[in-house]
């Protein structure tokens, strides 16, 4: 099974920004019909075809709303996400794993379970979860953000599994560094957001599962099964010193 950009009609939550923006402009670029872009607050440059859909994905009642009005929607890129910046364990702000839990996992959660039955009546389609390398593999600087991130690639498996039968796809896609206003206090290269939304957009379209973006995610999980412990004392070494990667 797969799903195609042409002619479909999406919903980017997070689509205000970063790589959201960047999926809201490739799947309008490819064809789509209408794209909603999910956002907290308003936005003023609406690309030429996008709608703006306010939209909380922590909050039960703005996404039933959401799912009321966008009856219509064949894919659902649930990008929104949270990372404070802040440790997990030895932590000045206990409440930031949390929040990240929030948005990162329940968030995606809320939406999927609202959007299913819309997607079904629509028959079928396809849900793109943006997920991080950080969730592929425990990353001990963004502990609490790693934690959430691993949550949701759980998330996606499952709910891969549940929506098969009504002929959902899921793809989660693995992201390494990427110029976001996330990640602006991070060191090192990093990717444009718009080869992650075309990436994602061709791995929704051949119906992949689990698909890591960029050559950062490759090596960090390469490195990682070469020698976890290594990689692990590794992170525990940069809790000191300047961050490397996040998306």
């Amino acid at each position: 099974m797969a799903a195609r950009a042409e002619g479909s009609i999406a919903l980017v939550t997070g689509g205000n920004r970063g790589i959201g923006r960047a999926f809201v402009e490739e799947l309008l670029a490819r064809g789509a019909s209408k794209v909603y872009m999910g956002s907290r607050e308003p936005v003023d440059d609406l690309p030429t075809g996008a709608e703006l859909l306010l939209l909380d994905v922590t909050d039960t009642e703005s996404v039933a709303a959401a799912a009321a009005v966008c009856t219509d929607v064949t894919v659902l890129v649930n990008n929104a996400g949270l990372h404070t910046r802040g440790r997990l364990v030895l932590t000045n702000d206990p409440d930031g794993a949390r929040r990240e839990m929030e948005v990162n996992y329940f968030g995606v959660l809320n939406m999927i379970r609202a959007f299913a039955p819309v997607l079904a009546a629509n028959g079928g389609g396809a849900i793109v979860n943006v997920s991080s390398i950080a969730g592929a593999i425990p990353t001990a600087f963004m502990g609490g953000y790693s934690s959430s991130k691993a949550a949701g690639l759980f998330l996606s498996s499952i709910a891969r599994a549940e929506l098969e039968p009504q002929g959902t796809t899921v793809t989660a896609l693995v992201v390494g560094s990427v110029e976001t206003r996330m990640s602006d206090h991070v060191v090192g290269a990093k990717e444009d957001p718009s080869t992650i939304a075309k990436v994602g957009i061709a791995a929704m379209g051949r119906g992949e599962r689990v698909v890591d973006t960029d050559q950062m995610a490759i090596a960090a999980r390469a490195s990682y099964a070469l020698d976890p412990v290594r990689f692990e004392r590794a992170m525990a070494k940069m809790l000191g010193g300047p961050l490397q990667t996040g998306r």
